[in-house]
């Protein structure tokens, strides 16, 4: 489907209250990262058939998470976006008319500008757009640059935290600050799609579960130190925290892709896993959903679209 063109939004800061709120979210996470969840029994698809009347206008933004890099088929090479990922299959069970701009590798950035073939993600999003989802800010903080500088500390001291150590240098935590910061920037992109699609519902979908939710690791099959297991796993929680208060300060909806598959995470074996590792033996990413997983990510969205999808549009 062709991308049609839009107008630019401001990208303006955000006020003390809404900053307040979302580092109050964020503390609470560390009481969170304690919680034990059950993991879904079992994924199928989305139930059939809940929208009815014209075809719903549905546009979905992200990065890889949503875009389904290596999971056949894969339907725009420069984007490794795939036409089974949990857009595609949201929209199949809707029957919506999807117009999907996810890319491997956006950013909050990339909503506003090019990434190389793909326009500015925010052009796809129109006065008569009626669902978007917006899933963004693993790459914000450095998804892919601390997944290689864990691996890389990991052999210093396999029972250790040595990638704590090195984000915790000096007293800070630079992955808790890289959140903080980042919250603004989600934020801009949330009244960005208010402004161009005033009647749309708009849904944030947070990350799946990467690590094991327990915290305990499986060196070497996925190349952490023991100790850097806890504090990866408490520093992607912390994030969906942060999307999840973005999303309630600026009128959308949350969904929970975290809790629907833990105990699916990365370092479960093949044929139980959802998330495969740094060397995927199903088509995926390293460290990416593989094709159940964007099931499962899809059966989640599902079940918050039952939610917000009557009365769409305003139609």
């Amino acid at each position: 489907m062709a991308v049609r063109r839009g107008g630019t939004d401001s990208r303006g800061g955000t006020g003390t209250r809404r900053l307040g709120v979302a580092i109050a979210a964020l503390g609470g996470a560390l009481a969170l990262t304690a919680a034990a969840v059950s993991p879904t029994a079992a994924v199928g698809r989305p139930e059939q058939g809940r929208h009815h009347g014209p075809a719903l206008r549905y546009t979905a933004l992200g990065d890889s998470y949503t875009a389904g890099p290596a999971i056949p088929t894969q339907v725009d090479a420069a984007c490794a976006r795939s036409d089974h990922d949990y857009p595609s299959l949201a929209a199949a069970a809707e029957h919506a008319d999807l117009t999907d701009v996810s890319c491997s590798g956006a950013t909050t950035a990339e909503m506003w500008q090019a990434q190389g073939t793909n326009p500015p993600q925010l052009d796809a999003v129109h006065r008569d757009t009626d669902l978007v989802t917006l899933q963004i800010g693993g790459n914000d903080i450095g998804f892919g640059s601390i997944i290689a500088t864990c691996a890389a500390l990991s052999a210093t001291d396999p029972a250790g935290s040595p990638c704590e150590q090195h984000y915790t240098a000096g007293g800070t935590d630079q992955l808790t600050a890289n959140v903080l910061q980042t919250a603004p920037k989600v934020a801009a992109v949330l009244r960005a799609i208010h402004t161009r699609a005033p009647h749309a519902r708009v849904v944030v979908v947070g990350y799946p579960d990467l690590l094991p939710d327990d915290g305990v690791g499986c060196f070497p099959a996925v190349p952490f130190a023991a100790g850097d297991f806890p504090y990866l796993r408490d520093t992607e929680k912390r994030l969906n925290t942060m999307l999840r208060a973005e999303a309630l300060l600026h009128g959308a909806a949350y969904t929970d892709t975290y809790t629907p598959t833990v105990g699916r995470d990365m370092c479960r074996a093949a044929d139980v896993r959802w998330i495969e590792p740094l060397t995927p033996a199903s088509p995926a990413a390293p460290a990416h959903p593989n094709a159940k997983g964007e099931q499962a990510m899809a059966a989640a969205l599902e079940r918050q679209l039952a939610h917000v999808l009557p009365g769409c549009g305003g139609r």
